[in-house]
């Protein structure tokens, strides 16, 4: 009885493969090439996803290790101006901070009345519609150009947070030509890679301590877009210092550009 089973069962497994055989002759080599090609394209496809994701954990733990060394930098840098302070106060002295290195600029008044130069500046430093706002670094140069549309924009020293708020909530980038919003590390990295800026921590940082990249870091983000200050304006054609508006701010540009943003 075995041996008869055992038989039966060879024949039927003949007879499946010569179907299949007969099956596989009456497909056209064009539709068995087509599946040989989708096989491979599927596998490779798979084997890219595999090295993608482990690519993408690679990174995240870059840009986690730079963030945090970013935090212990600004950290030890408030702590130094502590200690600073306390040594000149003990030693019945004043304490003088380093020179403001960044700079803020926000127009606030629109194209009535402005002379040909003073387009022509506000041209050069991006500031093409009101409310639009730009990171300078501050030296003579600059200084000097803001002097001549003074009563045009409002200025200041912008501070961690402020920078930080501004690109993450009000930051695009130029890809292409093209405004784009920095929803993603990647849109950064592709942008400005070969300035070792990877990731938007990368970008703060680099904004913010006026680094050897600032000019391409600067370049690369979009004039910010700003809304009109809550509360509404003072007198815009009245200096800060004498109650207005416009002119140079100094520290108090961070208070004004939180009601803006």
């Amino acid at each position: 009885m075995d041996l008869s089973r055992a038989s039966t069962r060879e024949q039927l497994t003949m007879a499946d493969s010569e179907k299949e055989t007969k099956k596989l002759r009456s497909i056209p080599e064009s539709v068995l090439k087509k599946r040989r090609t989708m096989r491979e394209l599927r596998a490779a496809r798979a084997k890219a996803s595999v090295l993608t994701k482990k690519k993408n954990l690679e990174k995240r733990k870059e840009i986690f290790k730079r963030a945090e060394t970013y935090v212990k930098e600004y950290r030890q840098a408030a702590r130094d101006e502590i200690r600073l302070k306390r040594v000149a106060k003990a030693n019945r002295n004043f304490y003088v901070p380093p020179e403001a290195k960044l700079l803020f600029v926000i127009r606030i008044r629109g194209i009535n009345g402005v002379s040909p130069r003073v387009r022509k500046i506000l041209q050069l430093l991006r500031l093409r519609q009101i409310h639009n706002g730009v990171f300078m670094k501050a030296n003579k140069a600059t200084l000097n150009m803001l002097r001549l549309v003074d009563p045009y924009v409002a200025y200041g020293y912008p501070s961690l947070k402020t920078v930080r708020d501004l690109i993450y909530k009000r930051g695009h980038g130029k890809v292409k030509g093209r405004r784009t919003a920095l929803t993603e590390n990647s849109i950064i990295e592709n942008s400005l890679s070969r300035c070792n800026i990877i990731c938007i921590e990368d970008l703060v940082h680099e904004i913010f301590t006026v680094g050897s990249n600032f000019k391409q870091a600067n370049r690369y983000l979009w004039p910010f877009k700003l809304s009109s200050p809550r509360g509404g304006y003072r007198k815009k054609g009245t200096h800060f210092v004498e109650g207005g508006d416009h002119g140079n701010r100094a520290e108090h540009i961070n208070k004004f550009v939180k009601q803006m943003i």
